[in-house]
Order: structure tokens, then sequence, then C-alpha cells
């Protein structure tokens, strides 16, 4: 079912957003699912296009790429992108030694929205698109709320936005239908169901790793 801006927009709390249009809040981790950590994909699958362009950072050759699966109306999500996220970049990242993917996986409808603001801010710079999610999880307190739209705006305008583009980003139909897309194929081929997770060279890690924890898993992968 498809998502419109009339249906995110007119609802309040996050219930409302996640069940206007379909975009549900996916079920906690099973048994089964928490027995799939560490279990890999297929890595030609898993990075093979998807409906949107990955956006990503990185030297494209490194020995070592990691995926990151995240909402950004999910905490521990931004948890990690306050605390953990920087140091991976500074020691790995900015060194050449991981390219680095960043792909949506709207737990409701405001985190589709936000999706989409950060999609439209960037089309196709990757380093615009890092830089306005960053942002937005480090104010998350700050739209994360009942009435969303407000403040969304008057961040969305700090990064150029005006009300005119912002509105026309949020009925961009082809950009949430992509994020959605996106979301549920890593549902259906990956066995992705919790925010944030990683796949490191095609396996998969679930939740806000530190960056002890993603040492241990990268170190060993790159080639000197």
């Amino acid at each position: 079912m498809r998502l419109t801006r009339r249906e995110f927009c007119q609802s309040t709390a996050f219930v409302a957003l996640a069940t206007a249009a379909g975009l549900s809040v996916l079920p906690s981790l099973t048994d089964q699912a928490l027995a799939a950590e560490g279990a890999a994909v297929s890595e030609t699958e898993l990075m093979a296009p998807g409906a949107l362009p990955d956006m990503a950072i990185g030297d494209p050759k490194a020995s070592v790429t990691v995926i990151e699966y995240a909402s950004m109306t999910c905490p521990h999500c931004a948890h990690f992108q306050e605390t953990t996220y920087p140091d991976i970049k500074k020691k790995y990242i900015d060194t050449g030694k991981v390219r680095y993917i960043f792909r949506e996986f709207p737990l409701d409808n405001l985190a589709a929205a936000v999706f989409m603001l950060a999609r439209c801010n960037a089309d196709t710079n990757a380093e615009k698109y890092f830089s306005f999610v960053d942002v937005m999880f480090r104010q998350q307190r700050t739209w994360a709320v009942e009435k969303p739209l407000d403040p969304l705006l008057t961040l969305s305008k700090q990064a150029g936005f005006t009300k005119e583009t912002f509105d026309a980003c949020l009925s961009n139909q082809k950009i949430l239908d992509g994020i959605e897309a996106m979301r549920q194929r890593a549902v259906d081929k990956f066995k992705v169901n919790s925010t944030p997770s990683f796949f490191i060279n095609g396996k998969l890690y679930s939740g806000a790793m530190t960056t002890d924890e993603m040492s241990k898993v990268i170190d060993p992968l790159i080639k000197s």
C-alpha cells in the first residue's frame, strides 16, 4: 500500500503515522531472528542496485564494506550516530579502509518523511546526504514529537529548503516508493527486522555496536 503525504501529515502520533498507510513498525526480534546474528547473505545480491541509488562514502575499492540499515526515529540509531560512527569514520572510512553505505529502513511514516528530505537535500551528493542525516539524528528529540512538521521545516530551512521545496519533497511519491521498496527488500531478501542493523562484508550484526565491537569485526577483514 502506498503512503501519501496527506496520510502522514494528518497523523500526529507515531502509531498513527506508522499505520496510516501500511508502513508498519516491525515486530520485535524473535529467537529465530536472534539466531541469525552473524549469518551471511550473498554479497552479490546485497550489493545489487536497489530502487534508489546507494548513499556511500569511503574508497569504493576498500577491502571492507559496511552497510547500515537505520530508521530516523530509532533512538538506538541516533545513539550509534553520535557515539560510534564518528570514530568509525575517522579510523576506517577517512583512511580508505572501509566503504560505508547507509540504507533507509523507516520504522514509521515520520522516519520515511525525514529520509525523503535527506534524499531531496542531497540529490546524488552522498556527503550532503550524510551531513543531513547526521544533523537530524543529533536533533532527533526536537522533531520526533507529536507534531513534527514545524520543527522539521525549521531544521530543513537550515539546510537550504524553503517552505515550497519542503512541501514538494514530502509530496514526491517516487522517492517515497523507493524508500519503501528498499525497506521491503531488506526484510524479504536479507531478513533485516530491527535497527540499526549492519552487514559487514555480507555478515549481519544487529544493534548499536560500540567502536570496539565493530573494530573486532572489521580489523581481521582489512587487507594490508
